[in-house]
């Protein structure tokens, strides 16, 4: 298994993401992940800047580690071919470390071009339409494309990688699963799920890839200040992704988990100076048949100290 790095772009600012990524390297963790939202979910958390531009700057901070978008939604505020563009580019100045997250979006990021919000069926032909554009654009060539969401005439890509950026797709239960896992390089997933693993390996056609968790952890010496932190920060992450995804504002996501208790945030995100309780979550994705687990440490203040903690005791934890 390898472990990484989340680039969280709705509680740290642009400058900041970039000094973490670069310590995250230092660290010692495998790769890193970076969010791509248009809007915070809770208004404490404060940011929510544009990750490419970011990413831009990550691949010149950075030499090792790998990269990848967790994730980009291609189908309405970025167009398939635009997102295309941005990952060959951020391909080549990573010098071939760069995947493309890719999934179905979220209200939230995606209603701010006034175009309403279609339901889940649509959604994913749309993200299904929107991978096949971008990955034949990946591929080299012209490409000319007519969809029942998209179109697109004589595109092409002039700065491309030597090897084709690979994808990644979020998926969340069956339907996402046999749509996308026959299209895409690697599986996306925020829970623990062996279900979901193991039928995207029954369903894809070559190798299986890489299966790409993530788990949020609120590191710190006091417990107590952890919960409350995680519990002003990340009680949004209790409603679940089929709440997440319809939910059009931080208004809306603070009304939705006004009754998350600090006990709830407890049973569901380990908090406090222990890493047994880390490590244990991180085991029930390698049991689940992940490959890798990216780290969100909550709180940007935190930052500094959780990497420190991460390169002394955490990995190696993990790693032994």
């Amino acid at each position: 298994m390898t472990y990484g790095y989340t680039l969280m772009t709705e509680q740290s600012g642009p400058r900041e993401l970039v000094g973490h990524a670069a310590a995250a390297e230092r660290a010692g963790f495998d790769f890193e992940v970076i969010s791509d939202h248009y809007f915070p979910w809770l208004d404490a958390m404060g940011h929510a800047s544009y990750a490419w531009s970011v990413l831009g700057a990550v691949t010149q901070v950075t030499q090792r580690v790998g990269l990848m978008t967790y994730v980009t939604c291609p189908t309405m505020r970025y167009h398939p071919a635009i997102v295309a563009q941005k990952a060959a580019t951020v391909g080549l100045l990573s010098e071939g470390r760069f995947t493309l997250g890719l999934g179905a979006g979220e209200n939230l990021n995606e209603h701010v071009i006034g175009a309403g919000w279609p339901p889940v069926n649509v959604r994913h032909e749309m993200l299904r339409e929107a991978l096949t554009i971008i990955t034949s654009l990946l591929r080299g060539g012209y490409v000319d494309f007519a969809g029942d969401h998209y179109r697109v005439d004589s595109a092409k890509l002039w700065d491309l990688p030597v090897t084709p950026v690979p994808t990644g797709v979020a998926v969340s239960g069956e339907q996402s699963v046999r749509t996308f896992a026959p299209v895409a390089d690697h599986l996306i997933a925020v829970e623990p799920r062996a279900d979901l693993v193991r039928l995207w390996d029954d369903v894809v056609d070559t190798t299986p890839g890489r299966k790409v968790g993530q788990l949020p952890v609120c590191w710190g010496e006091d417990r107590d200040a952890c919960l409350d932190r995680a519990h002003e920060l990340f009680r949004w992450f209790g409603g679940g992704w089929k709440v997440n995804a319809e939910l059009p504002g931080t208004d809306a996501f603070a009304g939705a988990s006004q009754f998350v208790t600090k006990d709830d945030i407890a049973d569901s995100i380990p908090c406090g100076p222990e890493l047994d309780p880390i490590v244990a979550a991180v085991r029930e994705f390698e049991d689940a048949g992940f490959t890798d687990i990216a780290l969100v440490q909550i709180g940007d203040e935190s930052q500094g100290d959780f990497l420190k903690v991460a390169e002394g005791e955490l990995l190696p934890a993990l790693r032994g």
